[in-house]
Order: structure tokens, then C-alpha cells, then sequence
């Protein structure tokens, strides 16, 4: 997979919006597993990319750096080669002087090309560090988005456990509806109800008889009473 398009994954994916993508799922945690499945397989698949680019630019930089090393050093060894000659030129040796002279534009010959090919490589170094700290920034963003799409997860995974038993206990409650007339507890309930009526029924009746008895009780002694004023007029009057 080539970096653009691992470079173009984690952009996509770090600027996701979670929320929105929740409300448009028909299975939130299903959407949230699969999504940070995703997270975490692109973000492998980054950190490869991220370390074979890093260690291109090492090798670009290591490169330019031997080539800046060389030009310098041909530079030394051309100015060398020239003062060389010119010294055996003031001595008369004109011939070693021309040998000399030659080797200072074999060396230039050489400090330009090493110079050239630092300079062919710097847009490259330029453009491989930018990528890679695209690919860091990325790489960073996507570690927060999967921190925040588990956190996520675990939130919408205890929700749904605390509804599932809201649910439960919801449905157990309706299941036991005591004011319902065919239940066994109002049955048992207007069972009481008639015991406790007839106990009334009993109690009034054995106070009806009592209070009979003691009407009864009330009219013999009046008629003992008569009696015996009776026999007290009879006495009186015999007298």
C-alpha cells in the first residue's frame, strides 16, 4: 500500500466524526467494533509506512550529506592541485605545472557533480519530511480517535446494559398487575372480604339474641313488680 494512500486513510479516518457516524447506524456497537477494528489495522499499516518512509529520508539525508562531504572535500583537493601548479609554474616547470592544473579540474569536475547531486536530492528530502510529518500528525490524531471511539464503545456498551435490565424489570412489573379482577390475589382478597363479613353477620346476630334476652329479663321484673303491689292492696284493704 503505497504512503499516499495510507496517508489518505488516516486523514479520512482522524477527521471522522463519530457522533454523526453513530447517528446514521442501525447497530451503533456493531458500527463502533468495525470501526475500531479499522482504526487499528490502518493505524499498523501507518506506523509501517511511517518508519519505511522515516528510514528512506534517513538514507536521502545520509546521502546528501556524503554529497555536500565530497563536494568539500574535492573543493580542498582542486585548490591544492592549484597551488601546486602554480608553484611549479613560478619554478620554471611548466610541464608538472599543466599536470597539476589538470588534476584541479578533475577535481572540480568531481566537486561539481557531488554538488549537483545534493542539490537534485534536497526536494526530495523536502518532500519526504513533510510526508512524514503528515503521517506523525496523523498518526497522532488517530490514536486519540481510537482512544475516544473505545471510550465510546464501553459508554454505548454499558447504556444498552443498563436499558436491557431497565427493560427487564420493566416488564416483570407489568406482568404482576394486582388490580387485575381475574389475579389470585384479589381473588383471595374478596375471599377475606366475605369471611370477614360473615363474622360481622354473626357477631350482630348474637347481639340481637342477647338484647332479647335482656328485654325479657326487663318485662318479668315488671311483672313481679305489678304482683306485688297487687298483693299489697289486698292486704291494705283487708286490714
Amino acid at each position: 500500500m503505497s504512503k499516499q494512500t495510507i496517508l489518505g486513510r488516516v486523514t479520512q479516518l482522524a477527521k471522522a466524526n463519530i457522533n454523526a457516524l453513530l447517528d446514521q447506524a442501525e447497530d451503533p456497537q456493531k458500527m463502533l467494533d468495525q470501526l475500531i477494528r479499522d482504526y487499528t489495522n490502518t493505524i499498523s499499516e501507518a506506523e509501517q509506512a511511517v518508519a519505511t518512509t522515516i528510514g528512506n529520508l534517513r538514507m536521502l539525508e545520509a546521502d546528501h550529506t556524503e554529497d555536500v562531504g565530497a563536494a568539500s572535500e574535492w573543493g580542498g583537493k582542486a585548490l591544492a592541485a592549484s597551488r601546486k601548479a602554480d608553484e611549479l609554474r613560478a619554478s620554471g616547470a611548466a610541464a608538472d605545472a599543466d599536470k597539476f592544473d589538470n588534476l584541479a579540474k578533475v577535481a572540480l569536475g568531481r566537486q561539481l557533480q557531488s554538488e549537483k547531486e545534493a542539490k537534485t536530492a534536497e526536494p526530495t528530502i523536502a518532500a519526504q519530511t513533510e510526508v512524514v510529518d503528515k503521517l506523525k500528525s496523523g498518526l497522532g490524531s488517530m490514536r486519540n480517535k481510537l482512544t475516544e471511539l473505545q471510550a465510546k464503545r464501553d459508554e454505548l456498551v454499558a447504556r444498552a446494559k443498563t436499558a436491557q435490565a431497565q427493560n427487564t424489570m420493566m416488564d416483570a412489573v407489568k406482568n404482576i398487575d394486582v388490580m387485575d379482577p381475574t389475579s389470585d390475589l384479589n381473588r383471595f382478597e374478596e375471599k377475606v372480604r366475605r369471611e370477614e363479613a360473615m363474622a360481622l353477620g354473626k357477631q350482630e346476630l348474637a347481639a340481637s339474641s342477647l338484647d332479647a334476652q335482656f328485654e325479657s329479663l326487663d318485662d318479668l321484673g315488671k311483672t313481679s313488680e305489678i304482683e306485688a303491689r297487687l298483693a299489697a292492696l289486698k292486704q291494705n284493704r283487708a286490714a
